[in-house]
């Protein structure tokens, strides 16, 4: 039988409007001291183009050149920078351990360190603020508080973080996976991804999974005191990161993890997730969905895969509600046929084509 027309991954290829540049400038900015985090930024584009500050997602999942690709060379001024314990930025929960680079990484740190690197790059008036995923929480967390530095906000992949959110990625069935692992007995990303799910949960021991978060959070708070319980770190980091990176496509590249299988990467990503996810995103309930009044003015643009299994696109909806009953319904809203990654096909040419359309600052 032959499968080749079949498609094998719904990741961009060719659909990029602009080609990879190269930064015009890079450089590190020391936002704290004891520990002193110092924050990897790369500047892209126009040096006195429009401002764009672009907002990774995980937490934890740093920058990528290719992130750039998303804006018109000849028109915007791009900020690609890594947020604390992750990327290039220093210190690192891989190199450094999460003792140091997991203090004085919160929500608020991170606002913080926005506006130090706005400051420290000349950009005195408003800028275009774009966050996909984790990014798209601190998008609207830094929008809210500082309404007046921000010309629009440009969202993907709306993650609003409740606990009923965290449940639908980590929890699913888990809870009685080992008697009954194909039941469908709660709702959850498990669904579409039934292997994938399967090497996520064996990992833990079946009379922890009650607790899926909590197990694998004291996995990454232990110190390891032998080769045997960092091996046990580690496979623990990767099984987090693998799995979200894999549900992240509609269609997974097969037996390709790309970055979400690489050592340092998965121990920066999963620890600094976790360390979030357990302190409820450092953030009040319903912050955001109660705080949207103050977005009075900020265009909202919105992009949402359809087949999300990451944030499924109910968050978005619960997003889109809020900014209605405010007054204020998005100035875009666009539903794509993908999954969550930022460079799923579709929804590459969706963001591309509302910061094609955006009115100049």
């Amino acid at each position: 039988m032959d499968f080749s027309r079949l498609r094998t991954t719904s990741k961009v290829t060719n659909e990029w409007t602009y080609p990879q540049g190269a930064p015009l400038r890079t450089g590190w900015l020391r936002v704290d001291t004891a520990p002193d985090h110092e924050l990897y930024w790369e500047e892209y584009g126009r040096a006195d183009g429009e401002p764009v500050m672009f907002l990774h997602g995980g937490p934890g999942g740093a920058c990528a050149p290719v992130m750039s690709r998303f804006f018109d060379p000849d028109r915007y001024r791009v900020i690609l920078f890594d947020q604390r314990g992750c990327g290039k930025s220093r210190p690192t929960v891989a190199a450094d351990g999460p003792e140091k680079a997991l203090a004085h990484n919160t929500t608020d740190h991170l606002v913080s360190d926005i506006n130090a690197l706005r400051d420290a790059l000349g950009i005195g008036g408003k800028m275009h603020v774009f966050g996909g995923s984790w990014g798209s929480t601190l998008a609207l967390v830094y929008a809210i508080r500082n309404p007046e530095k921000v010309a629009s906000l440009i969202l993907r992949g709306i993650f609003l973080g409740s606990k009923e959110d965290l449940l639908y990625m980590y929890q699913g069935n888990a809870a009685t996976f080992a008697e009954q692992p194909y039941a469908l007995t709660e709702p959850g990303a498990y669904i579409a991804y039934p292997d994938e799910w399967k090497a996520f949960v064996e990992v833990i021991d079946p009379a922890r999974r009650s607790d899926m978060m909590g197990a694998y959070k004291a996995i990454f708070d232990m110190v390891p005191a032998s080769d045997a319980e960092r091996a046990r770190q580690l496979e623990a980091a990767l099984a987090w990161s693998v799995w979200e990176g894999t549900i992240s496509n509609m269609i997974p590249a097969d037996e390709d993890a790309g970055k979400f299988g690489e050592a340092e990467f998965a121990l920066c990503f999963a620890q600094i997730e976790a360390h979030f996810f357990a302190n409820d995103l450092f953030l009040k309930a319903n912050e955001i969905t109660d705080g949207v009044g103050a977005l009075k003015g900020v265009p909202v643009h919105i992009v949402h895969g359809r087949f999300d299994q990451v944030c499924p696109l109910t968050q978005a909806s619960r997003l889109v509600q809020a900014l209605e009953a405010a007054g204020m319904p998005p100035a875009t809203y666009v539903r794509t046929d993908a999954g969550h990654s930022a460079m799923e096909a579709q929804t590459v040419l969706a963001l591309t084509a509302i910061m094609d359309g955006l009115p100049p600052i």
